[in-house]
């Protein structure tokens, strides 16, 4: 091994880092990867502890109404809990979510990223921005605020919008 810190050295990811890759099902049974959204999208990629609680429906609905803004920024939202592709099939029916819901059963992919438990058993809320390139460009986490996360996320969703477009006229070929 190289003397690199990647984030699987250090069981959390962070700022910078590579996000690592994963494959889960959604709330269909459809197997979706993170590399799927990369070179194509920005991810607003957001862990959440259980479906139909209630600060995990208002972040979600939260999310809903403002997904139409995110799309047109060029960004994909991915939500992922340990509850079964059943719970998030109800959960998007119920509240008409047009996103993708993950199912991490053994949460995996939650450990993977490092995320956090409150109190040692509510598994953490915390949302991953992540550019076009596979890079985690911001990290909010708040557990008892769950529309906050859409107001940030949206607003470095937007910076990176506008990187890009400033990037795509100003910046010298090679340089990222």
């Amino acid at each position: 091994m190289s003397g690199s810190n990647t984030a699987e050295q250090r069981g959390k990811v962070q700022v910078g880092d590579l996000a690592p890759d994963f494959t889960l099902p959604d709330q269909t049974g459809r197997q979706v990867s993170l590399h799927d959204f990369i070179g194509k999208s920005v991810v607003v990629l957001y862990f959440y502890p259980k479906d139909n609680t209630p600060g995990c429906t208002a972040e979600a609905v939260c999310f809903r109404d403002s997904y139409v803004v995110f799309k047109q920024a060029g960004a994909e939202v991915i939500g992922i809990s340990s509850d079964s592709t059943e719970s998030h099939e109800q959960f998007a029916n119920q509240h008409r979510l047009p996103f993708i819901l993950l199912s991490d059963r053994g949460a995996a992919v939650r450990k993977r990223y490092g995320v956090p438990t409150t109190f040692g058993l509510l598994p953490g809320r915390v949302t991953y921005i992540i550019d076009k390139r596979g890079v985690v460009r911001h990290i909010f986490s708040s557990q008892f605020n769950p529309e906050k996360h859409v107001e940030e996320a949206l607003n470095i969703v937007r910076t990176l919008q506008d990187e890009e477009g400033a990037g795509a006229s100003q910046a010298p070929a090679g340089q990222a």
